[in-house]
């Protein structure tokens, strides 16, 4: 099926985006210099960027920068005068994300998210909170998310089905618990109406919870 599903991505592609040499030469810097390929893919990329538009949010946070990719995709989406502050712990994604957004109007903060988003508190809350590190963490991230969002502030948590994972109650791996965690607390918060999705393609088997903070 991951064929299938890779094909099926691969024409839609083609279909829907122009091409985009940026993009793509981020890509290529991001393999250059040994990151892991698990960036959003380019329609996944185009839905954030949307997502946006069609919200109209000016302030953007990403829990995750990895090489800049998806950070990209969301600050070209932004009107002008917005803003997005992307956080990585891995001092080495950083420096490769920095040097593919420096033109991009992304500000990144480097070092474990959980010490950086305290930081945040004093700052105008955010419209759109994209959460895309360390699933394991992922409760907490939702947790900070609610303190520094506002009414009507969209939350976007990305890999949330694990190839089906999440259905097993005991699972072992931290990470599929983390996420079936952050499932159950955004459920149950009372603050978000929340759904999720399923996808399939070039990423294989996977999907994404969409949240929204209630008034």
């Amino acid at each position: 099926m991951q064929e299938q599903w890779s094909a099926v991505d691969n024409w839609l592609m083609s279909a829907l985006l122009p091409q985009d040499e940026i993009l793509e030469r981020v890509l290529k810097n991001n393999q250059q210099a040994g990151l892991p390929a698990i960036d959003v893919s380019p329609t996944q990329g185009q839905f954030l960027a949307m997502l946006i538009t069609i919200s109209g949010a000016q302030r953007i946070l990403e829990i995750g920068t990895l090489g800049g990719y998806s950070a990209i995709w969301m600050a070209r989406a932004l009107p002008e005068g917005g803003k997005i502050v992307s956080l990585e712990f891995d001092p080495h994604h950083g420096r490769i994300a920095q040097q593919n957004i420096d033109l991009a109007g992304v500000e990144i903060i480097i070092g474990p998210a959980l010490e950086s988003l305290p930081g945040l508190v004093q700052q105008p809350p955010f419209d759109f909170i994209f959460i895309d590190a360390d699933k394991r963490n992922n409760p907490a991230y939702l947790d900070w998310a609610l303190r520094l969002s506002r009414p009507g502030t969209l939350i976007f948590g990305d890999n949330v089905v694990r190839n089906g994972a999440i259905t097993d109650a005991q699972h072992p791996d931290p990470h599929v618990q983390g996420i079936q965690a952050f499932l159950q607390d955004a459920g149950q918060s009372g603050r978000l109406t929340a759904t999720a999705l399923q996808t399939t393609g070039i990423k294989g088997w996977d999907g994404f919870m969409l949240a929204r903070v209630n008034e």
